[in-house]
């Protein structure tokens, strides 16, 4: 059966994206039949209604979904269609109460060209009462119209139509219930709840599996795999972001004021590169948003000189049990962290398992950051967020079973760990190196620093 899935029209790249893990969640099968990124409709395959349902109930970027009747460039060719491939529901419908809508897009309609539209399907034999608060059943046109600023210049007609019987909503309401203006404790880095959600989603956070997010900050995708009904914990190398002032000023704070508190397994100050949790593979997923090392250099565990050694004692006793140790720290490569998070997810993540991360690159292909690769990790979707002169990628990736990995990519693989070829935040960094120089080419670094030659002679 045919469903026209209507999306928001924001983060068009990650659409797709989350309603096939829905469906994979769902355990649906789901065929797309028509979509594009310039428009909200997306004509969609369901085996039966409770499918369509069962995938978009739960998706962020999706207002409704509606049983198909017909979609046409012109009215005129919407109502033929529906007269002859929608007949035989007709009877299904004809006592219940109604309702018919518009929903423009790029356009609009005066009251009066409204009220003509809708009596447009009087030919409908729906002999039910016309209730427009909570109808048994509700009817909406759909409307595209081309893209035109100008008033003077907008067509007269759309380019496109639809029509469709409303199946079933979705969750987006909870981008307002977890939005981070009412959150009692963020930081400057806490992602929207939005862009977290979907993150959740896409990594098919659920019901009685182990998410571990190893950058944990303030807790914003954690509060988002628990409120879909996963067992999350965390870690990060800083440990006053989780603890924050302490009560709601902290990350167990916001599951409180959430009531998730019972889904929150642990949070454990660690690095990435040096973590305690024993590699064994009993994680669901991994998702997480890594420091771009913009505001400061990357850090991890550790002395900047192998040669010294931290001071480890003092007065005889052990630093690292003193209360106000802090651990020493040093620089890092900002592309060896990034396949320090396949390894990690290659030695802790169950078959089919996902790892979710955001990474940042320069719009410019000549800076671009590359995907990095894993042999046994599949890339399932790449979804892009573009700022100015820069983007960042939701990248996900599937753990394949060890039957599907090929044993010999991995017994050769070199070692892609970027090395630690400079000492300072810049050197280890290329994305911070390309930032705050403001993405310019070499070509353009060199053709500003050449001084002008044309000075007036004097």
């Amino acid at each position: 059966m045919q469903y026209l899935i209507r999306f928001t029209q924001l983060h068009e790249s990650f659409r797709l994206a989350e309603i096939r893990a829905l469906a994979v969640l769902a355990k649906v099968d789901l065929k797309i039949i028509a979509y594009n990124d310039e428009s909200p409709i997306c004509l969609v395959e369901f085996s039966s209604d409770a499918a369509a349902r069962a995938v978009t109930e739960r998706s962020i970027l999706v207002h409704n979904v509606y049983e198909h009747w017909g979609t046409a460039e012109t009215l005129d060719e919407l109502h033929a269609t529906i007269k002859r491939d929608t007949s035989h529901l007709w009877p299904l419908y004809a006592t219940s109460s109604f309702k018919i809508s518009l929903d423009c897009f790029r356009g609009s309609r005066s009251q009066k060209q409204k009220v003509a539209l809708i009596n447009s399907f009087s030919y409908l034999p729906f002999e039910g009462a016309i209730d427009l608060s909570s109808p048994d059943n509700e009817f909406t046109l759909f409307e595209e119209w081309m893209f035109e600023p100008l008033p003077e210049k907008r067509p007269s007609s759309p380019l496109k139509v639809h029509f469709g019987r409303l199946i079933g909503g979705s969750a987006r309401d909870l981008i307002n219930t977890f939005n981070l203006k009412k959150r009692d404790y963020i930081s400057t880095t806490s992602m929207d709840s939005e862009l977290a959600l979907v993150t959740a989603n896409i990594a098919l956070a659920g019901p009685g599996k182990l998410f571990l997010d190893p950058f944990v900050g303030t807790g914003s995708f954690p509060v988002a795999c628990a409120q879909f009904g996963a067992l999350v914990w965390g870690s990060d190398i800083d440990g006053r972001s989780m603890r924050g002032e302490g009560g709601k000023k902290s990350l167990l704070g916001n599951f409180k004021q959430y009531g998730l508190e019972k889904a929150l397994g642990g949070v454990f100050v660690s690095d990435l590169t040096n973590t305690p949790v024993r590699r064994a593979r009993i994680l669901d997923g991994i998702l997480c948003d890594p420091p771009y090392g913009v505001r400061e250099g990357l850090k991890v565990l550790g002395c900047r000189d192998p040669e010294r050694d931290v001071r480890s004692i003092e007065r005889g006793k052990l630093m690292y049990k003193e209360p106000g140790f802090i651990p020493p720290k040093k620089p890092y490569s900002f592309i060896a962290m990034l396949y320090d998070i396949l390894n990690f997810a290659t030695d802790m993540l169950v078959d089919n398992g996902r790892l979710s991360f955001w990474m940042p690159t320069a719009n410019d292909e000549d800076q671009e950051i590359p995907v990095p690769t894993h042999p046994c990790l599949q890339v399932v979707v790449v979804c892009t967020q573009v700022f100015n002169k820069w983007s960042r990628r939701l990248i996900t990736y599937r753990r394949l079973p060890d039957s599907d990995v090929d044993m010999s990519a991995l017994a050769s693989r070199e070692t892609q760990e970027s090395q630690a070829n400079g000492r300072s935040a810049d050197d280890l960094n290329p994305f911070r190196r390309h930032y705050f120089r403001g993405f310019k080419s070499e070509q353009e670094l060199v053709d500003s620093a050449t001084p002008e030659t044309n000075q007036i002679q004097t």
